[in-house]
């Protein structure tokens, strides 16, 4: 089980953007504080929905032998999902502008917003809104809640799963904390080859995640 889950809890937390706002906290004129909030946001998030699908997980009897192949094909559909994802990712191509009309300034996302001017609260929302459940969370939570395991091994599972699943805000925190300097110019970097490769890096994270799962729920199936 705590293997399963640690697996699928590292690929949950390859999550690039979340790095870019960790860059931009730790430029920020209170850097230690709006990363601990960041930190603490996402925590929070991953948290209740992580609480929230065990429960109902457990509740509707995926854990038990007879839903085997329930909570297998379940998995197998998450992976296809992702897959169909990733292709819809890579053929997805730029609005062109048209000529004859005037060129109109794009509306920045809610998570820029809330992030140009660094504040406690939203730092804070900010790590809710980045570390909202993606598809291999899920299947990691899924992996805990179909075991057969007792109280104590459910609730170690699922805090290592939600600490590695924020690894990308509190491990930039952890680094600046030992090097600050060295931290900062890591990280944009890092951002500004992300910028450049952000597609490519998004095609493959979502496709990595769907070959994994459907792999996973194949195997479970046969």
């Amino acid at each position: 089980m705590f293997e399963q889950a640690a697996g699928l809890a590292v690929i949950a937390a390859f999550y690039p953007p979340a790095m870019l706002i960790a860059a931009l906290y730790l430029a920020s004129e209170r850097p230690s504080k709006m990363m601990v909030l960041y930190v603490l946001g996402g925590i929070l998030i991953v948290t209740i929905i992580g609480t929230i699908a065990l429960i109902a997980m457990r509740e509707s009897g995926l854990s038990l032998p007879s839903h085997h192949q329930t909570r297998y094909g379940a998995r197998l559909g998450l992976g296809i999902l992702a897959l169909i994802a990733a292709v819809v990712i890579y053929r997805r191509k730029p609005k062109q502008p048209d000529p004859a009309k005037p060129k109109k300034e794009k509306k920045p996302s809610l998570v820029t917003r809330l992030s140009q001017e660094p504040k406690p609260l939203t730092a804070l929302a900010v790590g809710v809104v980045m570390f909202g459940p993606s598809l291999t969370f899920i299947a990691a939570v899924q992996v805990v809640a179909t075991a057969k395991a007792s109280l104590a091994a459910t609730v170690s599972a699922m805090a290592m799963i939600i600490v590695i699943t924020v690894a990308f805000a509190w491990l930039p925190l952890v680094a600046y904390l030992i090097s600050p300097t060295k931290t900062r110019n890591a990280l944009q970097s890092f951002e500004g080859w992300l910028r450049r490769h952000r597609k490519q890096v998004l095609v493959a994270a979502v496709g990595i995640i769907g070959v994994l799962l459907v792999i996973q729920g194949i195997v479970g199936l046969a």
